[in-house]
């Protein structure tokens, strides 16, 4: 039997400024790898390919590890102190496990941006989230 979620959806109010205080660095890491992986999907939609093989090739080159620590390196310097201090904490969180076909630094990298994706996102700041986005698809080649 399922439970019943209804009153925790009623709670859930997409980019509200909801806080984002006390929330654990790996949920927002969570939540800002699904921000990542959206953005990526509909930027790569919009962009004329059509072809669902090179739709779906283009998107893992994009939603990895080390696209996402060479989009960390271009922004870093972009962002302000509260959004240095997101990614530094994301970056920094130990974690159980580092895919093997990437290296710590660049796992470490990305993560400290899926941090700073949901916690801008979580807190209602869809502008800042499109246009750092935009920034690192202007700026990292495949």
């Amino acid at each position: 039997m399922c439970p019943d979620i209804s009153s925790q959806l009623e709670n859930i109010k997409l980019t509200s400024g909801t806080s984002s205080d006390g929330l654990p660095v790996s949920a927002l890491a969570f939540l800002g790898d699904g921000v990542w992986g959206l953005l990526t999907r509909e930027y790569l939609t919009v962009s004329g390919m059509c072809k669902a093989d090179k739709l779906h090739e283009r998107n893992t080159q994009m939603v990895n590890a080390t696209y996402q620590c060479a989009a960390s390196k271009v922004l870093f310097p972009l962002l302000n102190e509260d959004e240095q201090t997101m990614f530094i904490r994301g970056r920094n969180t130990h974690t159980a496990h580092t895919p093997r076909n990437k290296s710590k630094s660049e796992y470490h990298a990305a993560t400290g941006l899926e941090v700073l994706f949901g916690w801008l996102y979580i807190n209602g700041r869809t502008d800042r989230i499109k246009e750092l986005f935009a920034v690192a698809v202007s700026e990292v080649c495949l």
